[in-house]
């Protein structure tokens, strides 16, 4: 193997440089020749591939988003698009390709092993919701993110004697809901793996305000309701003030932290390595704290488990002692 190539791909997240740029430098360091590929699998198909050398990745440890550039690709699934991008990764002579994505990322590195280019993924998305790993990178900063604005909406909700709604993202899986929300003791987390009623919810706030609790935290993943249409809800059925703030793409901007920036370095060293070593076709995640090399289809295979007991202490920790009560 003498050259191998990296794109980034999907949504982007916190930590992404941090992969690359340990990609480019093991890579460098191991004798390889390193190309970067622009836009994802869009880039591909369009040729937009470029040589990275140490230089071109030199302060970026700690910058967000990615300076590979990313997009989603729908046309990268019709199968002359994919032979398409085997052969010109083929006409650079690219012996294997790392790819830094979620789960369509996954998708279509699979698809270009079966079609005889080395592939390994490093997981990249704040939602932590890939199987066959037990961290993603970029989901410690979204996390962290989640605690910053809480604590501030808390302090303005605090003074005005008002609740406060913060809907964040996870349209299928509500890990940043949940992780963010009992670090930072949110009364209520409403996540699309559990189902809750309306009514409970209004209940359960009308009895914190006769307990004299006036300024309750409800975070809210984007898949488990509508932040704003379950706000005016909220207030019509209690009159209650509540403030409401979607956070939207703050929870993906701004530089990683350390956990990712650390996780991110771990696993890009380890994707080099793997190629090298034909370790190819398979997800290079974190499992029980150490990095695991897993194949395409038993990582698919393997079970996310939604942490059912963190939940449960959230909720003992939060407003209504047990979370299933709404």
């Amino acid at each position: 193997m003498k050259k191998i190539a990296v794109l980034t791909s999907g949504g982007d997240a916190p930590g992404m440089n941090a992969a690359v740029r340990s990609v480019v430098r093991t890579a460098t360091a191991l004798g390889l020749d390193v190309y970067g590929i622009d836009r994802g699998y869009a880039g591909l198909l369009a040729d937009e591939i470029n040589v990275l050398t140490n230089r071109d990745v030199g302060g970026i440890i700690l910058r967000g988003g990615t300076i590979l550039k990313t997009a989603r690709c729908m046309e990268f699934f019709h199968e002359e698009n994919q032979r398409k991008g085997a052969e010109i990764l083929k006409k650079y002579e690219i012996d294997g390709l790392v790819v830094i994505g979620g789960d369509g990322s996954v998708q279509g590195a699979e698809i270009l092993s079966k079609l005889g280019i080395p592939t390994v993924t490093i997981p990249g998305t704040i939602d932590n919701d890939m199987h066959g790993t037990d961290q993603t990178i970029g989901h410690d900063t979204a996390v962290n993110e989640v605690v910053n604005a809480v604590s501030r909406i808390r302090d303005t909700a605090s003074a005005h004697d008002r609740a406060a709604l913060i809907e964040v993202m996870g349209r299928f899986a509500g890990n940043i809901a949940l992780d963010a929300g009992l670090a930072c003791g949110a009364e209520y987390i409403l996540v699309p793996e559990v189902p809750f009623s309306r009514e409970k919810l209004a209940q359960s706030l009308l009895a914190q305000l006769e307990q004299g609790r006036t300024n309750s935290i409800i975070i809210c993943a984007e898949g488990a309701d509508d932040g704003r249409v379950l706000s005016d809800w909220l207030h019509e059925r209690t009159n209650i003030d509540i403030c409401t703030t979607v956070l939207g793409f703050v929870q993906r901007g701004g530089g990683p932290s350390a956990v990712d920036s650390i996780l991110a370095s771990e696993l890009g060293a380890a994707a080099v390595k793997a190629l090298l070593e034909g370790k190819t076709a398979a997800l290079v995640g974190m499992h029980d704290g150490k990095v695991r090399i897993l194949d395409y289809d038993a990582a698919d295979q393997e079970e996310k488990i939604f942490r059912k007991d963190r939940y449960e202490l959230a909720g003992i920790l939060g407003a209504t002692q047990e979370q299933d009560h709404i």
